[in-house]
Order: C-alpha cells, then structure tokens, then sequence
C-alpha cells in the first residue's frame, strides 16, 4: 500500500535557533494531522541533532540533504550515514537537481548514495526530473527514464521514495500542472517493479495549491522548498484536505 509522505527542504536555511522557534510555531499544527500521514523534515546537517531532539515523539521524521557513499574517509565536506543515523536521522535527500546542476552530481553517484543508504537503513529520497530545455525538446521523459533506470541499479525499491521535480519549476513559483505532474509521476510508477513506491511531487509547491496537487491519484506526497520554512504555511500543507 503506498504511503503519503509529505517532506519540506530546508535547503540552506535556519540556524539552530531558527529551528527551535520554527517547532515551537509547527507542533500546534500537528495536533489534527490525518493518520496515514508522514511528515519529513529534511534539515542542514547543524539542524538535524536539535531537531531530532526537540521532535522526539511526534509524528515527524528527521531528513538529511545528502549523504555520501563511503562510511568514513577522506571525503572533505561530505557526511556518512552512521554520522546521519546517530543524531536520529530516517530520510535522506539523494540527487536534488541543485546537487546535480551547482555540484556535479551525477547518475552514478546517485546510485552510489542510494545503495549506501539503505544499507545502512536510511530511506532515500530521490529526486528526478528534467529542465525547461530538456521539456522544450520534448524529451522530459526519456531524461526521467535514464535517471531512474541509472539510479535504481542494486536498489531496493521496498526502501525507497521518488520525487518528481520538474528542475523548471524549481523556486520559480511556476508550478507544473497537476494533471501533467499526474501524468509523468503516472509513467514514473510504470517503470518501477514495486508499484506502491511512494512518488511525490516538488517544485513551487504552496498551500494554495495543495490540495489540488493531492487530489490527483497518482501523487503520494509532497517535497516541499520555500514553503515549508514557515510554520503555519507548511502546516497547512501537511494538513491538506
């Protein structure tokens, strides 16, 4: 049975105080969260012990940004998954369009972080998605194919969330269409072997719109940037109707 989960991005925002207000103004919000509903709140690596802390026993997960593939190394800059699981980590944000545009991420090492993941029993995140060029071009989904076919080589899909996130739509406040975001996360499932993989959908992703974007059968969830650095805005999404 497919799972919703509903995850915000921090991206590179908050302090650890920020973090602590943000909390206090987000549990009241979780007092009515539907059952059957994760939420996931994927942090800067400085964030991710106090929140784990402040948030033990709620109905939220902690998330990182990345993880690498090796346990320990000379691997300046980069952060294992027992560093991640000993501060309360359970989700892990794997090859963000950000990571492969501004960091040189690719398909292999995507695949790289996925298997070292989950072999250490984080559940990954992974995002996929094309640019405007590519979609212009009329190729958005044999750039999605190749990035799921690359990326799922070894990996478990019982362990697994994939984002759908339209690089295009990304922080520019130009949502897909629904019915479009429907449609590719539609034809993302039908190359997956377990069909009840959660797929979400990201990109400009606000409470207006949240409930249209939930009504669409194919979407389990939401990867959530800019709008879930606010509290009572991200509640609302969390508790959409």
């Amino acid at each position: 049975m497919r799972k919703i989960i509903l995850a915000g991005n921090w991206k590179m925002f908050k302090t650890q105080a920020e973090t602590l207000a943000f909390v206090q103004d987000f549990k009241p919000e979780l007092d009515e969260l539907p059952e059957g509903r994760e939420v996931v709140l994927c942090v800067p690596f400085t964030d991710l012990a106090i929140l784990s802390k402040s948030l033990h026993g709620s109905q939220v997960s902690v998330g990182a940004q990345n993880v690498h593939w090796e346990e320990t190394g000379a691997f300046t800059g980069e952060i294992s998954a027992p560093m991640l699981l000993e501060v309360g980590v359970r989700y892990v944000v794997i090859g963000h369009s950000e990571r492969r545009q501004l960091f040189g991420e690719t398909d292999e090492t995507v695949n790289f972080r996925l298997r070292a993941a989950q072999k250490a029993g984080l559940v990954p995140i992974l995002c996929v998605g094309e640019t405007k060029l590519q979609r212009d071009r009329g190729e958005a989904e044999s750039v999605i194919f190749q990035q799921l076919k690359a990326g799922l080589m070894g990996v478990d899909q019982a362990s697994l969330v994939i984002a759908y996130e339209p690089i295009w739509a990304i922080g520019t406040g130009d949502t897909c269409a629904t019915d479009e975001a429907n449609r590719i996360i539609g034809l993302i499932r039908s190359r997956l072997d377990n069909k009840d993989v959660t797929i979400q959908y990201g990109g400009s992703v606000k409470p207006e719109i949240i409930d249209e974007i939930m009504a669409q059968p194919e979407i389990d969830g939401v990867l959530v940037g800019g709008a879930s650095l606010e509290a009572k805005g991200f509640g609302r999404i969390v508790n959409y109707k």
